[in-house]
């Protein structure tokens, strides 16, 4: 099913599980760290720390050129320069006023021998569906959640934070991970108003991690968490051209994010490298007695994802190839050809497939899901969160109250058609769960049968224009829906550009195969070198 048939007739956009105040963050500097951040200035394409990798920044701080502190300094100038000004892309929806105060501490531990992890002094922006037990608030992009601040971390941050990874703020989002509107447009909320793609400006960023996908791609931050349901990582990964990781269901915690779908939820890393993403996976993973799916992953989850990177990975790897999107833009077309040219030449045998002709077919059980799911999950979470409303029926009440500010653009019919659902013991859910989970055995035959060690397309097309009067429209070559429905690990990394517009090619296996998909995504990301820096272009015609 083409992406726009997916967001009109299934009412789906990508999912996930006006600008507003900052907190300041502006304590003093050394004279060392101030004449570096001075370097930066505003101009998006000379900032002092464009590109620079995870490990490229542990080499600096280790060396004592810079300090976890100016870094974070570096990237609160950055944000407040063209996030807030010049381009403004409105990625950040909230700064982390404790965010200098935790580099001092990782900059003290690391002057005392301590380093905890690669991801030591390292900041991250997370996605505002995340919980933080800080200043933050956590609202999904929701004025009817404005204000909640949460009470604890998420599992997943209370990793990070064992990391030794700075918080340095929180993303916007498409609102409630684009699981509002038949007719939203993504990267827009009520609370963070819209997120700009930092490579067109005038384009969407894709949703619903559209602010975590285009604060990486310009820079703001070194790497950043997202959360997917069906393409809610990787399509705002590919729109802005860099790498994003959805995992396998289970190999995260969910347990303190605002969810859709317990059979779909993930969080998921988005990097400007491969290896960045796999750094960063590597630290959140881990077994949480909350979230049940998580005890599966005992015993195939790896501590160090970094360890399978090869940029000889494809060798002798069978790679199957969807055939679908060997038709349609001949400029996303081009892209795929070259990049299957290249598994090729790395010594990859190509088969080709046919997997969307037959998992499209399973949209409408996904959405009955979903519904389903997101009417339990939501309600659960608000019954115990510090937010004033309490429940969906809640939020819906809120929205009609204050419309002109809650829905200026689109009004919220799927949240009204999840609330009339039941509970989850309904026959139409339960038989909807074991249709949309056939994906798995869809998935598993064709690579059993074939003998495939990954499955490839092209993630989603290019970029359309920010349309808040229509909503999204369809450009074509969506991959996310079969990985997402069975659960199983995703991963997309750049594959060029048509018209400066970013273009992703996808990798995805079986349950549990981060390793395998991380390997092959890699070592075409070593052959290819397909990420570029974004020109902040205000549109096409510019």
């Amino acid at each position: 099913m083409k992406r726009r048939n997916f967001i009109r007739n299934s009412s789906l956009a990508s999912f996930a599980i006006a600008s507003v105040g900052v907190a300041s963050c502006n304590n003093p500097v050394t004279n060392k760290e101030d004449t570096i951040a001075k370097k930066s200035e505003n101009i998006p394409t000379d900032f002092i720390l464009n590109e620079i990798t995870i490990d490229e920044l542990q080499k600096k701080m280790q060396s004592g050129e810079y300090t976890s502190r100016s870094i974070t300094q570096l990237y609160l100038d950055r944000i407040d320069a063209i996030d807030k000004k010049g381009p403004a892309i409105n990625a950040v929806i909230e700064l982390n006023a404790d965010a200098l105060t935790i580099a001092d501490k990782m900059d003290s531990e690391r002057k005392a021998g301590k380093v905890r992890s690669l991801m030591h002094g390292i900041p991250v922006l997370i996605k505002d569906n995340i919980d933080t037990g800080d200043n933050m608030m956590t609202t999904a992009g929701s004025l009817a959640l404005e204000g909640h601040k949460a009470t604890n971390d998420a599992f997943i941050i209370k990793q990070l934070r064992e990391s030794g990874a700075v918080l340095l703020g929180k993303t916007n989002l498409s609102e409630w991970a684009n699981f509002r509107s038949t007719r939203s447009c993504s990267g827009w909320s009520s609370r963070g108003g819209q997120t700009k793609n930092p490579n067109v400006l005038d384009r969407n960023p894709c949703g619903s991690s559209s602010g975590s996908a285009a604060a990486v791609a310009a820079n703001l931050c070194t790497v950043a968490i997202g959360t997917e349901t069906d393409g809610s990582v990787v399509a705002p990964s590919s729109f802005c051209g860099i790498v994003g990781i959805k995992p396998t269901v289970g190999l995260l915690s969910r347990t303190g994010i605002i969810p859709i779908s317990k059979t779909q939820d993930t969080a998921g890393p988005m990097a400007r490298t491969v290896r960045d993403a796999a750094i960063l996976l590597s630290v959140i993973t881990g077994i949480d007695n909350a979230d049940a799916v998580t005890n599966e992953s005992a015993g195939k989850s790896q501590k160090d994802y970094t360890v399978f990177l090869d940029a000889n990975g494809l060798k002798g790897k069978r790679i199957g190839i969807e055939k679908s999107f060997l038709t349609g833009h001949e400029g996303v077309v081009g892209l795929y050809k070259q990049a299957i040219e290249i598994l090729k030449a790395q010594g990859a045998t190509i088969v080709e497939i046919e997997l969307l002709k037959e998992t499209n077919k399973l949209g409408n059980d996904e959405l009955t899901v979903l519904k389903y799911e997101f009417k339990d999950g939501v309600n659960k979470y608000l019954s115990t969160a510090n937010a004033k409303v309490k429940s969906l029926a809640d939020v819906i009440a809120f929205n009609k109250q204050n419309e002109a500010k809650a829905m200026p653009w689109f009004k919220q019919e799927i949240l009204e058609s999840c609330e009339e659902k039941k509970g989850l013991e309904s026959k139409e859910y339960t038989d909807a769960v074991a249709k949309s989970t056939g994906s798995k055995k869809l998935i598993d035959e064709i690579l059993k049968q074939n003998k495939l060690d990954a499955i490839c397309g092209t993630s989603i097309g290019y970029a359309p224009l920010i349309d808040l009067v229509n909503g999204d429209y369809d450009t074509g070559f969506y991959f996310c829906p079969p990985a997402a429905m069975a659960g199983y690990p995703h991963i997309t990394v750049p594959m060029g550009t048509v018209h400066d517009l970013p273009i992703g090619l996808s990798f995805f296996s079986t349950a549990y195969d981060e390793a395998g998909i991380l390997k092959v995504a890699y070592a075409y990301e070593q052959a290819s070198k397909k990420r570029t820096a974004p020109k902040f272009k205000t549109s096409l015609m510019a």
